[in-house]
Order: structure tokens, then sequence, then C-alpha cells
């Protein structure tokens, strides 16, 4: 019996059973569909990630409290950075054009009738130009907003849409942990960061922020969240994050450990990519055991098919088939129902992708590669589980399998 008329032969066994045939296929279908989407989802994941932080430019550094090591141990942030590093930074750094403070915490902020907790950041007037933000109404924050520590607000474009609708919001008045507050200015949409809407947000002076809402918590000065820094132009991020350390070294008079991370966009980026690329190839090997279970569940039906087809068995192998044709023939039928599976599931995962690309920030892709790797992984589990059932049926003796049918 020619390969031809053997696929032949396994097309019209499946399908004479479709049901059985599907509930079958739905193990594979279920283990493409979520491979391809799992890492669909986690390049688009990743790729929106990389999309933030090169947003900032390519000459932005930050300073944040406490080693590394220090923050995994706690989760509290290290109080170790405080403005006077700042403006350190700021005066005594070369490779340094701005210095941006920042203080952050969630605040209740009310107006008339509404009342919601958003982000409230305490920042400087540089906080603009190193963050690459814009005003889309009214102003910013000034540099005698932060001296007099000014009650003024400048809001984001989401804050802001919510509560004042289509009414301008410049010179209300809104309240921040019950201390009245005038609207200055409302952001330009800048999204997320660091797992934060920004758009959703209130920028006060940074002084205001320590004087009136978060107090002094550090023996040293105005603690602050982190510290955002731009170089001079790109060449000049290596340098300046080498000054930095070795500044804030000595102004912290360290000997051993830092009590600070200076992070440089590629850092960040770097350690973006390994988290996310990390959590892809979990997701996928957690969506491949699908792939496994399903082709358990093709052996056994194979399994059950044999006791089923003794007689057919028995008939062809006493008419001249051999025990190659009746293995091929089983083992044609497995890898159909794996390979019609993986083609299912992948058109299921590609359908998944779209629809999360269409209703969601993620840019999920689909990845020719995770298709090409999840039919053949199918095609080759049907292949392995179903030499079992073949080999049992090819070892049928003809007389005893006519016997027993």
């Amino acid at each position: 019996m020619d390969w031809l008329e053997s696929g032949k032969m396994a097309v019209k066994t499946l399908t004479a059973n479709k049901l059985r045939s599907s509930l079958t296929m739905l193990g594979m279908i279920i283990g493409n569909a979520s491979v391809i989407a799992m890492i669909g989802i986690g390049q688009g994941a990743q790729r929106l990630a990389s999309e933030q932080f090169e947003s900032l430019g390519p000459n932005v550094l930050f300073v944040t409290p406490g080693s590394g090591q220090a923050r995994q141990r706690t989760t509290n942030l290290p109080r170790t950075l405080v403005w006077g590093d700042a403006i350190a930074i700021a005066s005594q750094v070369p490779s340094v054009k701005e210095v941006a403070a920042q203080r952050q915490s969630q605040q209740p902020i009310v107006y008339g009738g509404r009342n919601r907790s958003s982000l409230v950041v305490g920042t400087t007037p540089e906080f603009l130009s190193v963050r690459d933000f814009d005003v889309a109404k009214g102003r910013f924050l000034t540099n005698g907003d932060v001296d007099r520590s000014t009650k003024v607000a400048v809001l984001g474009p989401e804050l802001a849409a919510d509560y004042f609708g289509s009414k301008d919001p410049i010179g209300q008045r809104i309240r921040i942990r019950n201390i009245s507050f005038e609207v200055v200015g409302v952001m330009q949409a800048k999204g997320s960061f660091l797992g934060s809407n920004q758009d959703d947000a209130v920028y006060i002076p940074l002084t205001t922020t320590a004087n009136l809402l978060t107090g002094r918590t550090s023996p040293y000065g105005l603690d602050l969240t982190f510290v955002s820094v731009s170089a001079k132009d790109e060449a000049s991020v290596q340098a300046a994050e080498f000054q930095i350390t070795n500044l804030l070294r000595l102004r912290h008079k360290i000997v051993n450990e830092d009590d600070f991370t200076v992070q440089t966009q590629k850092d960040i980026l770097r350690i973006v990519g390994t988290i996310t690329g990390g959590l892809t190839a979990m997701l996928a090997a957690i969506a491949g055991i699908s792939l496994l279970v399903g082709g358990i569940g093709i052996m056994n039906i194979m399994l059950v098919s044999v006791t089923e087809r003794t007689q057919e068995i028995g008939l062809r192998k006493a008419i001249g088939a051999t025990e190659q044709d009746v293995l091929v023939q089983f083992m044609i039928e497995a890898v159909l129902l794996s390979a019609a599976g993986g083609l299912i599931g992948t058109g299921v995962g590609v359908g998944g992708i779209l629809l999360v690309s269409a209703f969601s920030p993620l840019q999920a892709s689909v990845a020719p590669l995770a298709i090409a790797l999840a039919v053949s992984v199918s095609g080759t589990i049907g292949l392995v589980f179903g030499v079992i059932p073949a080999r049992q049926a090819a070892k049928l003796d003809p007389i005893v399998a006519l016997r027993s049918a």
C-alpha cells in the first residue's frame, strides 16, 4: 500500500467519526492557540515597555534611593536620596544638562462632589524638559512656585477631563488632602511609565509636597522618590553615570555598598527585556503543557480505535497487508489529527492576538517562528504519541484478530 492510499484511508476513517476526531484535536487546538497567543502578547508587552523608555530620549538617567539588593530586601522605599543630592548633581557634574527631583505619593483629590485617589508628583520646573513633557493649556510650575511653596497644581489630561469635562479647569480649585490648590495648567497626554498613569496625575511644587502633604521623613533633607537627569548628549551618558556615582558616594560617605542606584535608559531597557522575555518564555512553556496533554489524548483515542477496529486490522492483514502498512496507517491518522488541531489552533491564536491588538495598548504581533514551532511540535507530538497504538495495531495476529472481533 502506498502513502497516498494510506492517507486517503486515514482521512476517510477520521471523517467517519467527526465528533470523536474533533474532541481529540481539542487539546492540540488549545495548546497551539495558547503558545502562539502568549508569545505574541509577550512580545507586544516587551515592545510597549521599550517604546515607553525610548520616548524619554537616549540621554536620560535615573537615580533612585537604595541599592538594587537593598530594594529587594524590603518593600519600604529607602530614604537615602534627598533634594540636596539633586542640587549637587546639577551644579557639580559637568556632563549633566538638567536635573529634575521628584517626590511621588497617592493622595485623595477632591473637586465638587467627586473624590478619587490619584498620583501626586512633587517636582521642579526642569521636569518638563528632562522628561520630555509638554503643557497643553496654561502653564507649568516655576522656580517661584518652588521657592515659595505655592499651592498651585498642573493636572494630567485624564484627571482634568474626568473632573471638569468641557469646562476650562484653569483658575479652578481642587483639594488635595483637604488643602486647596489652584489649577494653573493641564499637561498633554503622555501615557503610563513604570506602571503609573502619568495622565491621571497632579503635578505640584516639590517644596509644597514636603511641607503640606508628605513631610520631610529623612534626617538628611527632603527625601525623593527618584531623580531624573538628562546628559548633555548621548556620548556623555556613560560619563554622567560615572560622575554621579562618584559624587553621591562622596556625599553619602560610602565605603562599601552604595545606598543609591544610577541607571541609564539602556540599563532599564535591558532589565525590562529580560523580565518580559522570561515571562513570555514561562507563559509559552505553561501553554506548551496543553500540547503534551493533547498528545496524550490522541494516544488514548488511537488505542481505543485499535480495539474497535480489531476486525478491520485482522481482515487487512489476512488479505496481504504487512505490519508496516498497518503501522503507517495508524501513524498517519495520529499525525493528521495533531496537524489539523495545530492549524486550527494557529488560526485561533492569531485571532486572539489581533483582538488584543485592537482593544488594548499592547501591539501584539504574530510571530512566524512561533507559528512554525507550534505546528511542527504538534505534528511531532502526534507522531510520537501515535507510535504506541500504531505498533500495537501492527503486531496483531490476523487470526486472533478475526476470532476476537
